[in-house]
């Protein structure tokens, strides 16, 4: 098993790593919408949110050589469902190819973002 960091990707807030690669499989943790460069949160628009968490996801994809097409499965976090809509605008753009996906409102996230994406991705 090997334990992944990118410098382009928000570092791990708590006692956990961005992302574990096993066999052919990654597993990345949920990417909230920090900007790795400056260590805030990315606008208070879920639309600019969900593109920061994004592009996070593909900063990890990128250091294990893979790319969006790989992701076999996603789960989405959303403070409020009531952003689905404009978060499913956003998400399409990344996730071309579609993978398998949960996406559940919850209470709160980490740093009081509206969303968090953590991705399963796989290296054919």
């Amino acid at each position: 098993m090997k334990t992944l960091e990118t410098k382009n990707a928000p570092a791990a807030i708590g006692p956990y790593s961005q992302a574990k690669m096993t066999g052919n499989f990654l597993f990345a943790s949920g990417q909230i919408p920090v900007d790795p460069a400056t260590g805030e949160v990315a606008g208070d628009k879920i639309e600019t949110q969900a593109e920061q968490s994004c592009k996070n996801v593909g900063a990890i994809l990128e250091e294990a050589g893979l790319t969006f097409d790989n992701v076999i499965k996603t789960t989405c976090f959303l403070a409020d469902m009531a952003d689905f809509a404009a978060f499913n605008a956003v998400y399409e753009k990344y996730f071309t190819s579609k993978p398998a996906r949960s996406c559940v409102a919850v209470k709160q996230l980490p740093k009081n973002v509206l969303c968090e994406v953590e991705a399963i991705a796989v290296a054919e």
